[in-house]
């Protein structure tokens, strides 16, 4: 289970002051469905939901992506994804010899990064992941009916075998055309927004063609939301969502997650989009940021000790590395680092995530430490499962609902209407 290190904002306040009773509320109405959004709550049990014949398809699908293509062309845009993402550069950041490369599209309106993509496929062979509930949005959509130009062209009549579609169960312009096409089709759950979907068919399938053992993933979500329905204190998402709320309250309106792993770098886009498109609404909500460690320390890291007080920090590790590196000896120390041979690179990186806690500390910035066993499927699961529990804890706790996003629609309607869309 992901465990809360606390002892960073003991400086700043009492942690006997944490808001539990509040945090037990907003967990009771969330497990209860008694809350604003409860019908997109099913993200809770969707693990649990996932069938064996579902598994079995998504797996076979996956195999059969991997046997015949040399890339997988995953079209979609924040929830359709951003956690797929994250996962395959969390726990693939090195391609395997025989995994297709994974390539994002339709998340902007780029023409300079759709050529690039284009031109790094090339003439292999690949297939194509189209991920949207409605089909509407626009980017991807714009760059799916670029994909199936370009499908057709290569494949002819066989194009719709190279084409799987993860949508609605029943409506939508993609279940439409899914359905008159022939293409094999993948469900996201009614019940289930778009931030809330990795567990699902939309994340599940992208990472299974990376090589990813979604089995595992599958499983250890099942078992860590079991753990974390835990009604105490003691729950990491109540102490995490609690602290974080704490803090707000305190002027503390600014969020930094950091790594110092550098394949966390979509994690935390994702984590950006959990907590931002949850908790952001009202007038009201801590913005989430991210840095990327120990590399942001020498461009953010100024204004993180000594800029406007305003910051907290959230730092997430593991607690095993993949692969240890030893720091080898030179004769003669040209280069002074001699006081450092024989030691493991891992425990150098823990002292000096040591000592950048107690310089933010000193600086006014608290500190909550997120630590994980190791960088696998098992903990990414359990990561997902806790940031996605105490976001909808802490949504609660603050009074909002975090399960809509009315103000994504303002640009889209902007945009649609001076595009001369038609009504």
């Amino acid at each position: 289970m992901v465990k809360v290190d606390l002892s960073g904002v003991s400086a700043f306040f009492d942690p006997a002051e944490l808001d539990f009773a509040a945090a037990s509320r907003a967990h009771r109405e969330l497990v209860d469905r008694t809350g604003a959004g409860n019908d997109f709550t099913g993200w809770l049990e969707l693990p649990q939901r996932i069938k064996d014949t579902e598994l079995k398809s998504i797996l076979s699908a996956a195999q059969r992506i991997r046997s015949r293509s040399k890339a997988l062309v995953v079209i979609g845009i924040g929830g359709s994804y951003l956690g797929a993402r994250g996962a395959i550069e969390l726990l693939r950041p090195i391609r395997g010899e025989n995994d297709p490369k994974i390539f994002f599209i339709g998340n902007g309106l780029s023409p300079d990064a759709l050529n690039d993509m284009l031109q790094q496929l090339g003439d292999c062979d690949f297939d194509v992941n189209v991920i949207s509930k409605s089909g509407t949005t626009l980017e991807p959509a714009v760059a799916f009916r670029i994909f199936r130009k370009l499908l057709k062209e290569k494949y002819g009549t066989a194009a719709k075998k190279h084409i799987f579609a993860t949508t609605d169960a029943h409506k939508g312009v993609l279940k439409s055309l899914a359905d008159s096409e022939g293409w094999e089709c993948f469900v996201v759950p009614d019940d289930v927004g778009g931030r809330y979907s990795v567990l699902s068919a939309v994340g599940l399938l992208p990472m299974a063609v990376a090589g990813i053992d979604i089995k595992t993933v599958v499983n250890t979500a099942i078992e860590e939301f079991k753990a974390l329905d835990l009604r105490s204190p003691e729950n990491p998402a109540w102490q995490y969502a609690a602290a974080r709320q704490h803090l707000y309250r305190n002027g503390k309106s600014i969020e930094i997650l950091g790594c110092y792993e550098p394949s966390f770098r979509f994690m935390a886009e994702w984590w950006k989009q959990l907590y931002g498109e949850s908790e952001g609404k009202n007038g009201i909500g801590i913005f989430p940021a991210s840095v990327e460690l120990t590399a942001d320390l020498h461009s953010m890291g100024q204004y993180i000790q000594d800029g406007p007080r305003t910051l907290m920090e959230t730092i997430v590790s593991f607690d095993e590395p993949c692969r240890g590196f030893t720091i080898p000896f030179e004769m003669g120390d040209p280069d002074g680092l001699n006081y450092l041979a024989g030691k493991e690179l891992a425990g150098i990186c823990k002292t000096a995530a040591e000592a950048v806690k107690a310089a933010h500390i000193s600086g006014g910035v608290p500190n909550i430490g997120i630590s994980v066993p190791a960088r696998d499927e098992a903990g990414f699961a359990s990561l997902v499962c806790f940031f996605e529990l105490a976001c909808a804890i802490s949504g609660y706790m603050s009074g909002v609902n975090p399960f809509d996003q009315p103000g994504v629609e303002a640009y889209k309607k902007n945009m649609f209407k001076m595009l001369g869309k038609p009504n």
